[in-house]
């Protein structure tokens, strides 16, 4: 298809303490548009996770105003042109808007709202996390920690598995913060029978498991954005 210009759309909070420290929540807000005269809504891919980019800053908003800002700033980036080729994230980076050694970590949040076929008739709630010990084994520890401690969803790390045919973590714009040594993790609640089809509709979005999959990236950013230390890398 031919790509027409477009725009990634970033808003962030400036932190209290540490403003040249940024932690960077993603989304993409891009779909596959038009085909044969069919409007592809991608309710889920990736309206779930623009949505929750939304939402979670509005919260942090509401925490800067009460005078509980976070430390570090906060960066809610919405990519443009991910479903070809990841462009919206590469331009980000290769900007140098924010200089990359300054990002303490991306959290990519792309598809939360559905349950995929391996959990539909499991009632367990779960999410996939894909990338958070590749490059940072205390970004994993933390996120762990925090799920532990608020949300006690089942993390399924299927996909972060190197060897997984789907290859998950090449696939949406966490993977170009990687390349930068930048500690990721993407978010992802697994394909479904509506993916990149025009049926991939809200009427079909589990509210309920979407919000509680929020928390766990809210959570988790809000420790990112306050904590004393950012995540060590491994040793390389």
């Amino acid at each position: 298809p031919k790509l027409n210009d477009s725009e990634n759309v970033a808003a962030y909070i400036k932190g209290s303490e540490k403003p040249d420290e940024y932690v960077v929540i993603s989304a993409h807000y891009d779909h596959v548009g038009v085909a044969n005269g069919e409007i592809f809504n991608g309710a889920d891919d990736n309206g779930t996770g623009t949505t929750a980019l939304l939402e979670m800053a509005r919260i942090f908003k509401i925490a800067e105003q009460n005078g509980n800002g976070p430390k570090r700033s906060v960066v809610f980036l919405h990519c443009t042109g991910e479903e070809y080729g990841l462009h919206g994230s590469r331009f980000f980076v290769n900007s140098k808007v924010i200089p990359m050694e300054q990002i303490v970590a991306n959290l990519n949040v792309d598809m939360i709202g559905r349950r995929d076929l391996t959990y539909e008739k499991n009632k367990k709630q779960y999410l996939y996390l894909v990338g958070s010990d590749k490059l940072s084994t205390e970004l994993h520890d933390i996120s762990e920690e925090m799920n532990k401690k608020y949300t006690k969803l089942h993390l399924d790390y299927t996909y972060n598995d190197d060897k997984h045919p789907e290859m998950i973590y090449y696939r949406s714009d966490h993977y170009n913060f990687a390349k930068y040594n930048i500690p990721v993790i993407s978010y992802y609640s697994g394909e479904h029978a509506d993916y990149h089809k025009s049926t991939d509709t809200v009427d079909k979005i589990l509210f309920d498991e979407m919000l509680k999959r929020t928390q766990l990236i809210f959570v988790t950013t809000w420790d990112l954005a306050n904590r004393n230390d950012r995540p060590k890398l491994k040793q390389q």
